[in-house]
């Protein structure tokens, strides 16, 4: 290929043209999501901890992200500072008492820092003041307490089926009152006696107050009665 032809210099030209087009815009884009390009200013928190936390991660404010991280350094053995870029359009919504917390993106995306809103009465925070931070629950600490619980249900899972076991083969109370046709009779009958016992009494109410000796008590009794439903409907 003749590399001195006016065409070719023509689309070498064009070429190298898109090659910084799209090396502009793709500063433009990373810069605007990393707030090069837009007025911010700083706040700073500390953390014993920074749970994979790394620079540049994205800050929330009632999900949404208003800045990034500026920079993460080791103060000492106990206490990592971390400096945050905000968006001076949100300043105005950043209350002093606002709490700082480490999450992440879904269940194992990336760590990004989220700032709660504050009291409606408390001070916006000022140029480089320090929110107060809520410590990081640690990935380990999850799956160990996952385990746990996991162990419990393994326990429980095989239990249950011990008992499912003892119920099928007719052991245990349990399993004789639902395999053993005996008893089922016998409970079947107690019910029968209760019913009659029920009804008999019933019957002998009804023949106590036909007595002679008891009729003055029951109709003293149904006069009360007459008497208090009166007094109410007055």
């Amino acid at each position: 290929m003749d590399t001195h032809t006016p065409q070719f210099k023509v689309r070498l030209g064009m070429f190298v043209a898109g090659g910084l087009a799209l090396f502009v815009l793709a500063i433009f884009i990373i810069g605007k999501q990393k707030n090069l390009f837009n007025p911010v200013y700083k706040l700073t928190t500390t953390f014993y901890n920074v749970s994979g936390l790394q620079v540049g991660n994205n800050i929330r404010f009632s999900g949404i992200v208003i800045g990034t991280v500026d920079n993460i350094a080791i103060i000492n053995d106990s206490t990592v500072r971390v400096d945050m870029l905000i968006k001076q359009e949100v300043r105005r919504f950043i209350k002093s008492d606002s709490e700082v917390a480490i999450g992440s993106e879904g269940l194992i995306g990336d760590r990004l820092v989220i700032i709660s809103q504050g009291s409606f009465d408390a001070p916006l925070a000022r140029e480089g003041e320090q929110l107060e931070s809520v410590e990081p629950v640690e990935t380990d600490a999850i799956m160990s307490s996952l385990k746990v619980t996991a162990e419990n249900a393994e326990v429980i899972t095989q239990e249950l089926a011990e008992i499912m076991a003892k119920i099928n083969s007719g052991t245990g109370t349990l399993g004789r009152l639902i395999q053993d046709t005996t008893i089922a009779r016998n409970l079947n009958q107690t019910i029968i006696n209760l019913k009659k016992s029920s009804k008999g009494l019933d019957e002998n109410m009804n023949a106590a107050k036909h007595n002679f000796l008891l009729r003055g008590y029951f109709n003293k009794k149904a006069r009360a009665e007459e008497k208090k439903a009166a007094d109410e409907k007055k």
